[in-house]
């Protein structure tokens, strides 16, 4: 294990017996493995989230350079007047 570094958090009476209850339940063996596992998940969802935001950032990107746009309502017009003629046959 890395340099370990004591720190101390307040956290509430609610957290804290959840966290009691999980090492009695032998979920862990101790306080210290719920935190550090809350916190591998905490990094792991700060990683995830900074993956789909540049995700996004990379379709918005896609989409700027993929021409010029055409306007929706001239498109649900047209799709209008296809299915009404198709109806019409």
């Amino acid at each position: 294990m890395a340099t370990v570094e004591k720190i101390s958090a307040a956290v509430s009476a609610e957290m804290a017996g959840t966290m009691r209850d999980a090492v009695a339940c032998g979920d862990y063996a101790s306080i210290d493995e719920v935190v550090r596992d809350a916190l591998r998940d905490w990094q792991l969802k700060r990683h995830v989230a900074a993956m789909e935001l540049a995700e996004l950032r990379r379709l918005i990107e896609e989409g700027d350079n993929s021409g010029p746009g055409i306007d929706g309502e001239l498109v649900f017009e047209r799709l209008r007047a296809k299915y009404a003629a198709m109806a019409d046959e």
